[in-house]
């Protein structure tokens, strides 16, 4: 399953992205079964299997790497929602990005945010 995350990051970085924007620190939460095929505000339905989040902030169609610091994991995902609305909280990870990064168990916790440039 790591494999499809390095072959998306190998192919942003050899397409002359780089990560020279801002990142971001904060809590991730992550959201699934009970949102699967709801609208999302992107307008598509939401997949928890896909690779995908909710920002409050990030333009619709971002690509984020999100980093996972207490389990030294990442994943890159594209932002196709909007939240999540609950005080302190700066990402809702899909099911799927959540379980790859291994936060999935913790529910909450600290990541660190890259925007990729270009996306």
């Amino acid at each position: 399953t790591i494999l499809p995350i390095l072959l998306l990051t190998a192919t942003l970085c050899s397409a002359g992205l780089n990560m020279a924007l801002p990142t971001t620190r904060g809590q991730a939460s992550w959201y699934g079964k009970r949102e699967q095929g709801k609208r999302t505000a992107s307008g598509e339905r939401f997949d928890r299997r896909r690779f995908t989040c909710a920002s409050r902030t990030y333009p619709l169609g971002t690509l984020l790497m999100v980093k996972y610091p207490r389990m030294g994991t990442f994943v890159v995902v594209r932002v196709n929602d909007r939240g999540p609305w609950v005080k302190g909280r700066v990402l809702d990870l899909s099911e799927h990005a959540a379980t790859t990064l291994g936060l999935k168990g913790h529910g909450v916790d600290f990541v660190v945010i890259q925007p990729l440039l270009g996306s």
